[in-house]
């Protein structure tokens, strides 16, 4: 006989400094194995399983995080669910809400949208305290050249050279909605540099440390290691360029995901 099966999806946010990334590592501090370890010491005895909305990087935030809980037994508050769940987890995950959905709902394949910022400074040392939220660059860079360099990542490209590992089969042709570098008024803090920055950029989706070498990418042209010719040619199939930075984890937060309807 056929198990009936209730799905519900959650949403949270969580500081990443102190993990691993998302997914489940021998020996090592994740988000999605602080779950587990909460869920089963509130249920000890419920069968469960949890998916993530992606993987992200070790150190990565997320301030609009997802993943969907799938149960054999229907949750009578979720409320309660929630709050139970928030006294046991650590400071930096805290979940927002929880919803039933169909189990027709596929939180990988209905993610419509998802936009994260980079936050970084450059030109004097941070003060410690920043190090989990904005990435320093000792460096004076040239903001200007790197703002017209963002602009270039937005539309139909090849990525292939902008990840690690790249696998058979992966789809490399990605599209970005949008790509641009803004001053900061997301995060503040009275330990923040006076003056610190956010790369913007939103696609359905990305490859690993596809953001990530995007920024380093912009880091090298805003050093004028390399120029806005070379990232037009670094989008376009065989493209040889090699880079050489992958923007620290820490600098890189999920600000927003939306599913479909």
């Amino acid at each position: 006989m056929k198990i009936q099966r209730f799905c519900y999806l959650v949403r949270l946010q969580y500081l990443g400094f102190r993990f691993s990334g998302w997914q489940i590592q021998p020996k090592q501090r994740t988000i999605v194995s602080m779950l587990n370890k909460t869920f089963e010491f509130i249920y000890p005895e419920r069968n469960y399983k949890i998916l993530g909305a992606g993987r992200t990087d070790a150190k990565v935030s997320s301030l609009d995080g997802a993943f969907e809980l799938f149960l054999e037994d229907e949750l009578q508050d979720l409320e309660g669910f929630v709050l139970n769940f928030n006294k046991n987890l650590p400071s930096d995950i805290r979940l927002l809400a929880i919803e039933p959905v169909s189990q027709d709902f596929n939180i990988i394949k209905d993610g419509k949208t998802k936009e994260y910022y980079y936050f970084f400074s450059f030109g004097c040392k941070n003060h410690p305290f920043s190090a989990p939220f904005i990435t320093n660059y000792m460096e004076e860079l040239n903001l200007d050249t790197m703002k017209q360099g963002a602009e270039l990542f937005v539309g139909n490209h090849d990525f292939s050279i902008y990840t690690a590992g790249l696998k058979p089969n992966t789809k490399t042709v990605r599209t970005i909605d949008s790509c641009c570098i803004e001053k900061n008024d997301v995060l503040t803090a009275n330990f923040f540099p006076e003056s610190s920055f956010i790369l913007k950029i939103k696609g359905k989706g990305f490859m690993r440390y596809q953001i990530r070498m995007i920024m380093g990418v912009l880091v090298q042209l805003g050093k004028n290691e390399l120029t806005l010719d070379d990232i037009k040619l670094s989008l376009k199939t065989g493209s040889d360029l090699k880079l050489k930075t992958i923007a620290p984890g820490s600098g890189l937060l999920l600000n927003e995901l939306k599913f479909n309807d």
